[in-house]
């Protein structure tokens, strides 16, 4: 297949298809580019955008947008000039305190970030880190668990934009700050795994502002006619590198002036 050719309707379909019984039935495919090598990044945002609609048809919206591969060490490691982005469906979003169920899970792993609740539309092009910070009604300490659907966490750039950017759950703390007067590139985060200190970091590892982050989703969703909207929450990437989760590990994320929250494994 050339990169140059657009995917069928019906391939996208069943490719979106494929993804979606993977997730559903917790079994691991081969990565797409296995059997569609020049699987381009926009054929991969059609697949994408098909997995979503399929969820919303059984009753599961689109609650809240996130970004990956924010970090540059992760730009770099992935061949990949600027940032991907993935949907965060309303089943994916755990309460603070419900534990992660891991297996409903293939291969789960967390990592810690900073939710941004949204209290204004943030319709791009143009949305500046200001923008950001005007439009942001609160803030929270939040953990998102990435779990690919592909072979032994295997992929490329095209694979993991249709997989939905690896989206599996996310859950915020209760605990919520206004964002004025907090400089996120400095704001200090400790992940722990289990009382052991995991990683170190600071709000300047995601794109050297986790703000920034949220901005370039808002210009980018403009490209396809689309926004972040007032109430739902916005996911900039992880402060840190992505940790496996299993059964009777305990998950604690805690952030400079912004709290702690704790994510049980069962």
């Amino acid at each position: 297949m050339s990169g140059n050719i657009l995917l069928a309707e019906a391939d996208v379909a069943g490719l979106a298809e494929r993804l979606d019984r993977a997730q559903r039935e917790r079994t691991e495919i081969d990565r797409l580019t296995a059997e569609y090598p020049d699987l381009t990044v926009d054929q991969s945002y059609a697949i994408q955008l098909a997995l979503i609609q399929l969820r919303e048809r059984r009753g599961d919206p689109v609650v809240a947008m996130k970004a990956g591969l924010t970090s540059k060490a992760k730009q770099v490691a992935m061949g990949v000039h600027e940032a991907i982005y993935g949907h965060i469906c309303e089943s994916m979003v755990l309460e603070e305190g419900e534990p992660l169920v891991t297996r409903e899970l293939i291969h789960p792993r967390a990592e810690p970030e900073v939710a941004f609740i949204l209290g204004a539309d943030l319709r791009g092009p143009g949305v500046t880190v200001g923008q950001v910070l005007e439009a942001t009604q609160e803030l929270a300490p939040a953990i998102e668990v990435i779990d690919s659907r592909y072979r032994n966490f295997d992929f490329g750039l095209a694979d993991v934009i249709a997989d939905n950017a690896s989206s599996a759950r996310v859950v915020l703390s209760n605990q919520r700050v206004s964002p004025a007067g907090i400089d996120l590139r400095l704001m200090g985060m400790v992940f722990e795994k289990n009382g052991e200190i995991m990683e170190t970091g600071a709000g300047a590892a995601v794109l050297g502002n986790p703000a920034y982050a949220v901005a370039w989703l808002a210009n980018k969703l403009a490209e396809r006619g689309s926004y972040l909207r007032a109430g739902g929450f916005v996911m900039p990437g992880a402060l840190s590198n992505a940790h496996a989760a299993a059964p009777g590990d305990e998950i604690r994320v805690s952030f400079d002036r912004m709290g702690t929250l704790v994510l049980r494994c069962v």
